[in-house]
């Protein structure tokens, strides 16, 4: 490339309003804060439909029969467990390990054991991508148990993907509504565009890659705080404030130090979240149920706090940090329910690739010297 054509190119730091892929699974439209999954509006799934049927949804283009949505439902089921030198890994692994480097480990491990690893056809790529949504929450779960002293609980076979989730982290069946809450959460968070996550699985596959390979990736560039971990920061700012009372004067403080607030703010969406509006619902009917409202008053309190300093809303991690912490899951595992849900998205992206693929070779702008020389080590100072 000449200097000339150089000059033609133009910087967009974090690839702002540059596009690399054309996509039907979801659009992201920020200015009027609307979010569709193969253009149906996420306002008429959230609450009716299943997570398994999002995931038939995104990987075959349209919403299963009710014969489908059963075969998908028992197809999940019997992929659930893991390899036995997995879970024996698993074990090796130090109680201070961190819940996402588990999940990436693992799902790296297994392609060590997956006969069709190397393959990259539609259809082995859909058959891995049931196996890696099945064993994802198997593999968190797992993790937690064996690092709190306790054993492994078998996946549930009869319970759906949501309720089995919670049920392999405490052994016991969850009440409809958890189950349902977490369905509805996975369901919000399975896809969301050309995310950072998602444009690294589909970088990867570019260079016609396999699915774990992609999928490994996108959880390496899940584990940063500007893309995921919000919604842990979240409840670690509400368990900071501690109670309603202290919200306005924690957040004035915030504001006069110029710390960062987390939860809002987007970098799409710029008049708010739509996810946000069935989050919040939800947080409010866990925190009935339990009989303690603090964390859904407290969110509510700390967004009026926040917007009576900046115009700022939400985003789908703040109403979410609620929701997991009434769901009883732990913090650090927050992350990794998110990779739960977004393994459907990551997935289906890497069959959108394979089937336009072009490798991903961006240009750079080199600001270094014009002209060096090489010196021998002796006339180096």
């Amino acid at each position: 490339m000449t200097e000339a054509n150089k000059s033609d190119l133009i910087l967009s730091k974090g690839l702002d309003n540059i596009i690399v892929a054309e996509t039907e699974l979801s659009s992201v439209d920020g200015q009027n804060s609307v979010l569709t999954y193969r253009g149906i509006n996420i306002h008429e799934l959230a609450g009716r439909a299943t997570y398994e049927e999002i995931v038939h949804l995104l990987w075959y283009g349209r919403l299963p029969s009710r014969a489908q949505l059963n075969e998908l439902k028992g197809t999940l089921a019997a992929h659930r467990a893991l390899p036995d030198d997995i879970i024996a890994m698993i074990r090796t692994f130090p109680r201070t390990a961190l819940a996402i480097e588990v999940l990436r480990t693992v799902v790296s491990a297994l392609a060590m054991y997956d006969p069709e690893a190397q393959a990259i056809s539609p259809e082995a790529t859909r058959r891995k991508a049931i196996r890696l949504t099945a064993q994802f929450p198997t593999i968190v779960a797992a993790f937690d148990r064996l690092r709190n002293g306790k054993e492994p609980i078998a996946p549930h076979p009869q319970l759906d993907h949501a309720a089995n989730t919670l049920y392999m982290l405490t052994g016991t069946r969850p009440d409809p509504l958890h189950a349902q809450a977490l369905d509805t959460y996975f369901v919000l968070l399975a896809d969301h565009g050309l995310n950072a996550s998602t444009f690294v699985a589909r970088a990867v596959v570019s260079t016609l890659a396999d699915l774990h390979s992609a999928i490994t990736a996108a959880l390496a560039s899940l584990k940063g705080p500007l893309h995921g971990g919000a919604n842990e920061a979240t409840m670690r700012m509400f368990l900071e404030i501690g109670e309603v009372a202290n919200v306005d004067g924690w957040i004035a403080d915030a504001f006069a130090q110029k710390r960062k607030i987390m939860g809002f703010g987007h970098r799409i969406y710029r008049h708010g979240d739509p996810r946000v509006v069935h989050l919040q619902r939800l947080a409010r009917e866990l925190g009935e149920q339990a009989g303690d409202t603090r964390w859904y008053e407290m969110s509510l309190q700390v967004e009026k706090a926040v917007q009576s300093h900046r115009e700022l809303y939400p985003n789908v991690d703040f109403f979410s940090a609620a929701v997991l912490y009434y769901l009883g899951i732990p913090l650090d595992l927050f992350t990794p329910m998110f990779a739960c849900s977004r393994i459907a998205g990551w997935s289906a992206h890497v069959l959108e690739q394979y089937a336009d693929n072009r490798l991903m070779r961006p240009q750079s702008v080199f600001i270094g010297p014009k002209e060096n020389h090489f010196l021998p080590i002796e006339e180096r100072g």
